[in-house]
């Protein structure tokens, strides 16, 4: 860990460099997230925020969540400059559309942070665009910095919202998105009610220009049970007991798969499925992908049908 900065309230910014400064890091794309390894078994996922053209390091931003698991806890009160941490592979479930004519912007809160390595990247290809960015107060709103750099350059436009100071209102997403100009694409990401006030204004839009990003789940992991999951490859089964999530019962019986958010955000646990029909409860598939029913997130989903077939 290279440097830890301060960004807002209740916001830290870390960077992360190989230890072999000789090294470059594996390239990632906008929009993408990397897995921290923590102590004590935790894995936890954040977005990327720095430009895609940097190989020789990661930045991050983490808000320390007042209903921490650990996770952001750990990043504000322990995680320090010099450590040594073991970071997974970047993966991205939250890809920018290159080809978009424009691009919009939606960010509350922490969610600024996949949209700045966007940002970078829709710079370079010279794409326009255009930011809405909103926070209870400017003292909240982290990387304010690095948004004044694109304050006037050609085909930027970056607007800031902040509902609790003398004035201010809620960002109103109606608005925003009757004013989207012909063939943009827009992105959010932020808390849940923002995003679901989000899908709301888009569903008229054609889905291939509307992209999002949850930070957490909208629904409560799969437990009702009563369903038998069989393991192809290591040839068990298992009954999932009502109350028992399926990641639970996988546990139980020492099968861990890898899993990390475990609330089917991250996209860590996926596993395919070759029988059944799962109870999708994840941010991470598509509408059209949960329909297939070839895979599901074990952390949060469970089954519909009386029993599982999975890949594992």
């Amino acid at each position: 860990m290279r440097a830890t900065t301060y960004e807002a309230k209740n916001i830290l910014g870390f960077e992360v460099v190989p230890l072999d400064p000789k090294t470059a890091l594996p390239a990632f794309n906008a929009g993408s997230h990397i897995e921290l390894h923590l102590p004590g078994g935790l894995r936890r996922s954040y977005s990327l925020l720095n430009d895609p053209i940097e190989n020789h390091r990661y930045c991050i931003g983490v808000n320390l969540d007042a209903h921490s698991r650990g996770g952001s806890r750990f990043m504000h009160e322990q995680l320090r400059t010099g450590a040594v941490i073991t970071i997974g592979l970047p993966r991205n479930l939250f890809e920018m559309d290159e080809s978009a004519p424009f691009n919009v912007f939606i960010a509350g809160g922490i969610g600024i942070t996949p949209m700045l390595s966007m940002i970078a990247r829709t710079q370079a290809l010279a794409t326009p665009w255009r930011l809405h960015y909103a926070a209870r107060t400017r003292e909240h709103a982290g990387f304010l910095d690095v948004l004044a750099a694109y304050q006037g350059q050609p085909g930027a436009d970056v607007q800031l919202n902040f509902d609790q100071e003398p004035g201010g209102r809620m960002l109103d997403l109606n608005a925003v998105i009757a004013a989207l100009p012909d063939g943009a694409h827009v992105y959010a990401c932020g808390p849940t009610p923002l995003l679901q006030a989000y899908e709301k204004a888009t569903a008229s839009l054609p889905p291939e220009r509307v992209h999002r990003e949850y930070f957490a789940a909208k629904e409560a992991a799969a437990t009702d049970g009563s369903y038998i999951v069989t393991l192809a490859r290591s040839q068990r089964s298992l009954q999932i007991k009502p109350g028992q999530s399926l990641l639970d019962g996988l546990i139980a019986i020492g099968v861990e798969p890898t899993f990390s958010c475990q609330q089917g955000i991250c996209g860590t646990c996926e596993v395919k499925v070759l029988e059944g029909t799962p109870d999708h409860r994840d941010m991470v598939l598509t509408e059209a992908e949960k329909a297939g029913n070839d895979r599901m997130m074990v952390c949060c989903s469970g089954a519909k049908s009386a029993g599982l077939v999975l890949d594992l």
